[in-house]
């Protein structure tokens, strides 16, 4: 079985109008974690989105702050509150 860390965000409920500004820096530093292969797989929950799921492959769940730390979207509020996880993954 794989071990990962979830991280799983919740927007404000303005999140959709304040992240334009943000949004290519988001998905660049994602884009980044997932080339150095800390990152998963990531996306938004729900329909219109009001959060987000990001696996990461890394050991230490601090590495995950860090990325949090990073987020422009936690930066500038729009992620309201996150948590991190341990997922074991028993499927491929």
């Amino acid at each position: 079985m794989r071990k990962l860390h979830a991280l799983i965000y919740q927007y404000g409920d303005d999140a959709l109008e304040r992240r334009g500004p943000f949004r290519d820096e988001h998905l660049a530093l994602i884009a980044q974690w997932n080339t150095n292969g800390k990152l998963v797989i990531a996306g938004a929950l729900g329909d219109p989105p009001h959060g987000g799921f990001i696996a990461f492959d890394v050991a230490d769940p601090a590495e995950v702050e860090a990325f949090v730390a990073a987020d422009p979207y936690a930066k500038e509020g729009i992620v309201t509150s996150h948590r991190v996880e341990p997922w074991t993954v028993v499927t491929p």
